[in-house]
């Protein structure tokens, strides 16, 4: 038998990690000494032999042994306790910690192992459900050598091992991908919660979701778009950033008419730039724009925008049908207020809205009040009876005398809006 083949295995912990590891080694022909606090733990995993009585018995049976434990405590005390693993060690032995633990006890872990002349690897491992069908992917970190002389026993349980770096990178690159197990979790969550809100079916959701996209590359789209670079070109963040923000406004638009909680949207539409790599430019503020404010994209993003808050038409009627003869004040109002200041991503369009209809109500201004509403009622953002709602909340705030300009004023709106819907 070559040396690759004589390589002594070990594994301590045989829960679904590493009783799966150990069925894995097994059906290779390399049957791994183990250790379990369970002296039965063994009795149903196919090819496994008995538990050994502490882990330094495995690691004296043993030339790399896999500690699949569930804590940092569980593992300092399996590596480091009075009957752990280096109380078994002997020259050359390798350990080669599963657990997902913060990086500060990998480094613990992997200087004590060190006091005693032990390689140590850090290595997480994915799909935990198809441990014992070779199906894992071996994420590991650690010193070139280390990872060699470990590589043999490795390949025998993981179908790819990906040596991620230095000692930490393995665990680093686990977290990471955590991160994105879970953060996709919770997207499904608030996209199932909206579309259920909406009176869909989350099955239809589902069933498209897998239609469009059956191998999960959108997913990792942004990943592969910065490709071996630290940030996605520019010229494709400009590209997707007007689709990304006004996707997301859509999505907070309808969450907040149906009352659906949705943090992550807001945190995704939020730092939509930064998520782009757009972050040291204005979010909204179409390319090409100079500083004064005085470019026609500007003002063509500007006219745009004001359009979506009040409505269809508004700008037009705002210039007049002519076009109007244009002032430093409507030229301010376009290219700043409305392109640079409703379009920032730090709060929806509806969120504005409401704010503006506060300080309209505390004026007195009947017909600024009809504007806003009607801005409102327009883009579904506020019903009739949230706007009657606001108006009495503000009461409380403003005055009555106020308020009761603000109250004829969400009245004309929501008459004249709905004599149109009827129309």
């Amino acid at each position: 038998m070559s040396e690759t083949k004589t390589l002594r295995a070990g594994v301590v912990g045989l829960g679904i990690i590493g009783g799966g590891v150990a069925v894995s080694m097994a059906r290779r022909g390399r049957v791994p000494a183990v250790h379990d606090v369970r002296p039965g733990a063994s009795a149903g995993l196919p090819g496994v032999g008995d538990p050994l009585g502490s882990p330094a018995e495995v690691a004296r049976s043993s030339d790399v042994v896999m500690v699949a434990v569930v804590t940092a405590d569980q593992a300092r005390d399996v590596i480091g306790g009075e009957n752990g693993l280096l109380a078994g060690a002997h020259p050359g032995l390798t350990v080669v910690l599963l657990s997902t633990v913060a990086l500060p006890v990998v480094h613990e872990l992997a200087a004590l192992c060190a006091g005693h002349e032990v390689g140590f690897l850090d290595c997480g491992v994915t799909p935990g459900d198809r441990a014992a069908d070779h199906g894992m992917v071996a994420i590991v970190g650690g010193d070139q050598a280390t990872v060699d002389a470990a590589r043999p026993v490795l390949d025998d349980w993981a179908r790819r091992v990906v040596h991620c770096g230095p000692l930490g990178a393995g665990m680093a690159t686990k977290i990471a991908r955590n991160v994105v197990t879970y953060g996709s979790w919770r997207a499904v969550f608030e996209a199932t919660a909206l579309a259920r809100a909406a009176g869909v079916d989350p099955a239809r959701l589902a069933e498209v979701i897998d239609t469009a996209d059956p191998e999960g590359h959108t997913l990792l789209a942004l990943l592969r778009l910065r490709g071996c670079g630290d940030t996605l070109p520019e010229a494709a963040g400009q590209k997707i950033q007007p689709l990304m923000t006004k996707d997301l406004d859509a999505a907070r638009d309808l969450a907040a008419a149906l009352a659906v909680d949705v943090p992550l949207v807001e945190v995704a539409r939020t730092r939509a730039d930064q998520t782009l790599d757009l972050d040291d430019r204005e979010s909204t503020t179409p390319a090409g724009a100079d500083a004064g404010g005085h470019d026609d994209d500007l003002h063509r993003y500007g006219l745009e925008m004001m359009d979506r808050v009040y409505g269809p038409g508004f700008s037009t009627a705002l210039r007049g049908e002519g076009g109007g003869e244009s002032t430093p004040f409507i030229d301010e109002t376009v290219d700043y207020l409305f392109a640079q200041v409703w379009a920032r991503p730090g709060l929806s369009v509806r969120d504005r809205r409401l704010l503006t209809l506060g300080v309209a109500a505390t004026v007195g201004r009947p017909e600024l009040v009809q504007i806003i509403a009607t801005g409102g009622l327009v883009n579904d953002e506020l019903t009739p009876d949230q706007l009657r709602e606001a108006v009495l909340h503000l009461a409380v705030y403003t005055g009555w005398c106020k308020a009761t300009a603000a109250h004829a004023g969400v009245t004309a709106a929501v008459e004249a809006h709905t004599a149109k819907e009827q129309r």
